[in-house]
């Protein structure tokens, strides 16, 4: 299925494949017991335009289209887990903010260098240990101190924190609360009073590193601010909506690189003198997952289409992390199920692709709050 792509898309897909074929794929189960990220491919991503997907040329970025960029994921997330979830984070959450709502001395100061691979990545924290979906929870706070932006307070499960040049950190500027008591400020991570924690010790994705952070009287300059003062939700919910899509991405990447593995290991696998591919339990796994990889990729087209297209895409980028985030996690589930006893050892891909595939539905939206959004607009709608 070409699923419609133009002629440029299919070979900007076969492009990326080959690279993350090349680069990526070949470490993906050293980067997952090592836990160390991987930097010599990620480096010559920045040629390819892989750390700009978002960026503007103007600011060295590759700027494609939005299918282009979540093909580009999807493909990144086929190869490993672990480095495309740092490099949708760093397009998704930590380079958006700066194209969509940054100055244009922060802009030319930042995106070039974090596009052109020779410099570290963006990075976005907003959770806390007190306010995780609820971002108007928020107690991190920064208040002006002559000619600097002042803040006090602590993050958690900071995606590329420890890699990052910046992190752009959603704060408290206004103690009154409600939706307009937010905003945006970049903290270099190299400024005094800034901590970065080890990376936490999770269940997957151990290549991307995720820390806690603390903010112990950081100062930075009042033109760090990135967009207007009090719109730090706004913004905040406006870049997840395309966060969802590449996560959504990573999901059918892991997904059919899963299903791949599955196909190949039952044509070859023999059981009661006979091919496990011909039994009709495996068959049926089979189908399903191709079947549902199919339906994720044009729930994630459409939103990333209605995203170039600058309509309203916040319940369709909801719908296509919804589904491509379970399907990933049950066809990875099913994949293991085909390998039977040795899906479940270290022998075999498909065991940490599970373990990766599980926190796609937790990620920047639990699967609850997706339902919430998706909810939300129906009612609206009737």
């Amino acid at each position: 299925m070409d699923f419609g792509l133009t002629e440029e898309q299919r070979l900007w897909q076969k492009t990326v494949h080959d690279f993350v074929a090349a680069e990526v794929q070949p470490r993906a189960q050293e980067t997952d017991e090592t836990g160390e990220f991987h930097w010599p491919a990620v480096r010559k991503m920045g040629p390819l335009g892989l750390l700009g997907l978002n960026i503007p040329e103007a600011y060295g970025g590759a700027g494609v289209d939005a299918i282009s960029a979540a093909i580009a994921i999807e493909e990144l997330g086929w190869a490993c887990g672990s480095t495309a979830l740092a490099v949708a984070a760093h397009n998704g959450l930590g380079t958006t903010p700066l194209v969509l709502y940054g100055s244009e001395a922060l802009k030319r100061k930042w995106l070039p260098l974090v596009a052109s691979g020779k410099g570290k990545l963006g990075a976005l924290a907003l959770t806390e240990p007190g306010a995780g979906s609820d971002l108007q929870g928020i107690q991190t706070r920064a208040v002006k101190d002559g000619n600097e932006w002042v803040l006090n307070g602590a993050k958690m499960w900071c995606t590329n924190a420890l890699i990052a040049e910046y992190i752009i950190t959603l704060v408290r500027t206004d103690g009154a609360g409600g939706s307009r008591s937010l905003s945006m400020i970049l903290v270099p991570t190299d400024t005094p009073g800034l901590k970065i924690g080890p990376p936490e010790k999770k269940m997957g994705l151990k290549g991307s590193p995720t820390s806690a952070v603390t903010y112990d009287n950081v100062r930075v300059p009042l033109d760090n601010l990135v967009g207007e003062e009090g719109r730090g939700l706004q913004q905040t919910l406006a870049t997840l909506d395309g966060g969802r899509i590449s996560i959504g991405a990573i999901s059918l990447g892991l997904a059919r690189a899963a299903f791949e593995s599955a196909v190949d290991y039952a044509k070859q696998r023999h059981a009661f003198g006979a091919p496990i591919a011909s039994f009709q339990a495996i068959q049926w796994m089979l189908a399903d997952a191709a079947t549902e990889m199919a339906a994720a990729r044009y729930l994630l087209y459409y939103a990333a289409w209605r995203k170039e297209q600058g309509l309203p895409y916040t319940q369709e980028a909801a719908m296509a992390k919804l589904f491509a985030s379970e399907m990933g996690e049950r066809v990875c589930r099913n994949a293991m199920q085909v390998f039977g006893g040795y899906g479940y050892s270290r022998a075999y891909p498909v065991e940490r692709m599970y373990r990766d595939a599980r926190l796609m539905t937790i990620g920047e939206g639990t699967s609850e709050i997706q339902r919430m959004v998706i909810a939300r607009h129906v009612l609206r709608e009737r």
